[in-house]
């Protein structure tokens, strides 16, 4: 049984992931956290989320008492916390020894210098940044159970990237156009105006800047064009990209790229055949359909993700039984 502390689990990503530890039989809640100045400290989860009714652990304040507390019960922490706040906190655990999973984009880019750029930080923790592994847990696995400090990739570049990194090898230099559509649980609990369910209507932003472009380019090798927009229903994403194949290539040389996941418990490919947001809400799936054009070489495919779920708490849960090998 391996002990997880969850700090920031008053959020929806962070009380997603509680759910899924609570019900995991080879895990267990070390104890639930959240910032000092939270008003929700002392508050039992299933208090803020009844659907959680059978989770009444209460939400302690993250003091250095609990940190030390933390050290000395945990196995492992779980940062469901904005960047900024991550980045201190998983160096400091990185440090006492403990296992570090991020849900943040603190620790998601190798190169140091690109966080100013995207984050608006310096990057103060070089030394632990050079030991983070990316958590796309299909294809970094084996570096997931051999590191401490695990990275989970953001929602947008999980769907994106799970569909892109099998055909990587087909494509032209042409840069692969995704388009991407979240629910408004991807701007997190805190009540923002542009947020607001009643505000929300379907719209691009982050046109040519959003971070996760840079993240997708740099874990698939090559630059994308990523536009995500904001629908106005509450989770899931579906991310449609369309992609030139080198001449030459065949529906057949697709299929048998894509068979990289036949064995993959949750990531489904099909051909002709694409996934909607319904299909993938609350689960950990992820279905990707595709459909190529042989006369101009161009393929459409189709990912669609929870990204609650398999862009964030489930995402984290895998990368927690990789490591420890459950």
């Amino acid at each position: 049984m391996k002990n997880i502390a969850i700090i920031g689990a008053s959020g929806y990503t962070g009380a997603q992931i509680t759910a899924l530890i609570k019900a995991d039989e080879n895990l267990a809640i070390q104890g639930l956290y959240v910032s000092e100045n939270s008003l929700d400290k002392g508050k039992s989860l299933a208090e803020l989320y009844p659907m959680y009714c059978h989770i009444n652990t209460c939400l302690s304040p993250l003091t250095d008492a609990a940190k030390l507390q933390i050290v000395a019960q945990a196995d492992a922490v779980v940062l469901a916390t904005d960047h900024g706040v991550s980045l201190h906190l998983a160096a400091w655990f990185y440090e006492q020894g403990l296992a570090v999973f991020d849900l943040s984009g603190a620790y998601r880019f190798t190169d140091i210098e690109q966080y100013p750029k995207w984050y608006g930080f310096e990057h103060q923790y070089p030394d632990t940044l050079a030991n983070a592994v990316y958590g796309l847990a299909e294809w970094n696995a084996k570096d997931i159970a051999n590191s401490k400090m695990i990275a989970v990739p953001g929602c947008y570049p999980t769907a994106s990237l799970t569909a892109l990194k099998p055909l990587k090898s087909l494509m032209t230099e042409n840069l692969p156009v995704i388009n991407a559509v979240s629910g408004v649980t991807g701007a997190g609990r805190k009540a923002q105006l542009h947020t607001s369910f009643c505000e929300v209507s379907l719209t691009p932003y982050g046109v040519l800047g959003h971070r996760h472009q840079p993240e997708i380019a740099t874990q698939l090798g090559q630059e994308v064009i990523f536009t995500p927009h904001l629908g106005n229903f509450k989770r899931g994403i579906l991310a449609t990209i369309t992609v030139q194949l080198k001449p030459g290539v065949t529906e057949a040389d697709i299929a048998q790229a894509y068979a990289i996941y036949n064995d993959s418990p949750l990531v489904h490919v099909s051909q002709n055949k694409f996934p909607k947001i319904d299909d993938v809400v609350n689960t950990p799936n992820c279905l990707v359909g595709w459909k190529f054009d042989a006369s101009t070489g161009y393929l459409v495919a189709a990912s669609a993700i929870d990204n609650l779920m398999k862009g964030a708490a489930s995402q984290a849960h895998q990368c927690i039984k990789i490591h420890f090998g459950l």
